[in-house]
């Protein structure tokens, strides 16, 4: 029997508008994928992440990410354990991360030998652009490398003026150094530049990992008649914050980091980037990414906000007194 055309046609209408009803809801009951950072760390580990950690923590929930929900991250920790670097990369690499987000510049590389396609947000010590050419340029990246710079070796001479005004006739500093890495990337090389322009001798005091002779290294420094120390952010130094604060009041050594929060861990002060900022806006770039920006296109921004830390209860160990000039400029005061 044959169906008259007009009731075929109103039948096709009802069924169009019914499919055309619950193809929204459909669609709608399709789980969304929820985009996975890899967050590859030089310090901490997964009770104690750090301060980098939490700051770049809340700069994803300021921006509306709930870590579990709306996000995931995995966290993988180095741990002053540079052997570790290629299975953690290669870990996250097959996770498939949409971003994967780095302070280590060991690791930075790693990744950029691995894919060429996950992008990769570093937060980095030295010039991304001279440092074995990262990236093409600070405006246009170019390959899938972009994030920040903290300009951490551009501030030696900062550092090394500060500790001439703090410790009366100073003339001779020593620097914890890698004695593994390259020639060009020894944090060393950067304050000998700059203490020969300010008649300071800065002699490298190198260590190795993964458990580094500190106390050989603080045993060649009193030997060596060194008046004050550097600690270098490189892998080998970060896990032993602690311990090479410890060492520094025993031996009664103003010590200098180049982080603000490992003055905390008590040495005696720091002048550095804030980090805080810094690690809270990696994670705007993140978001950014997840949101389509290609990081080829998208400049490396540098810092704009330095602070300098001093620590009195420190100063006061080792029988140091702060000059009031200095003092009055500190951004924070640890008493």
């Amino acid at each position: 029997m044959k169906v008259p055309i007009r009731r075929w046609l109103v039948i096709s209408l009802i069924s169009c508008v019914i499919f055309f009803a619950l193809w929204p809801s459909a669609e709608a009951q399709q789980p969304k994928k929820i985009p996975r950072i890899g967050y590859l760390s030089g310090a901490g580990d997964p009770s104690n992440p750090g301060p980098n950690v939490e700051a770049f923590r809340r700069g994803l929930q300021e921006l509306g990410y709930i870590e579990g929900k709306n996000i995931l991250v995995e966290y993988r920790y180095i741990a002053g354990k540079r052997d570790r670097i290629p299975s953690l990369v290669a870990e996250l690499v097959q996770l498939k991360v949409d971003v994967l987000v780095s302070p280590n510049l060991p690791s930075i590389r790693a990744v950029k030998q691995a894919t060429k396609t996950i992008p990769i947000v570093m937060v980095i010590n030295w010039d991304p652009v001279a440092t074995e050419g990262l990236i093409d340029s600070l405006e246009r990246p170019g390959g899938n490398i972009t994030g920040l710079s903290r300009l951490t070796r551009d501030l030696s001479g900062k550092r090394l003026e500060l500790l001439k005004e703090v410790v009366p006739g100073i003339s001779r500093v020593g620097v914890l150094d890698d004695a593994d890495v390259p020639l060009q990337t020894k944090a060393s090389k950067d304050y000998q530049a700059a203490g020969r322009a300010l008649k300071i001798q800065v002699q490298s005091l190198e260590i190795r990992g993964p458990n580094p002779d500190l106390e050989g290294a603080f045993q060649a420094a009193v030997k060596s008649r060194i008046r004050a120390l550097i600690a270098t952010q490189i892998t080998v130094v970060i896990p032993y914050t602690e311990k090479i604060a410890d060492l520094a009041i025993k031996n009664r050594l103003p010590l200098m980091f180049e982080t603000g929060s490992n003055v905390d861990a008590g040495g005696l002060m720091s002048y550095a980037a804030s980090d805080a900022d810094l690690f809270r806006r990696a994670a705007i770039y993140v978001d950014k990414i997840l949101k389509g920006a290609k990081p080829a296109e998208l400049p490396v921004e540098q810092p704009t906000k330095f602070e300098l830390v001093i620590n009195l209860k420190t100063a006061k160990q080792i029988g140091l007194t702060i000059p009031p000039n200095v003092l009055a400029r500190a951004d924070r005061v640890i008493r």
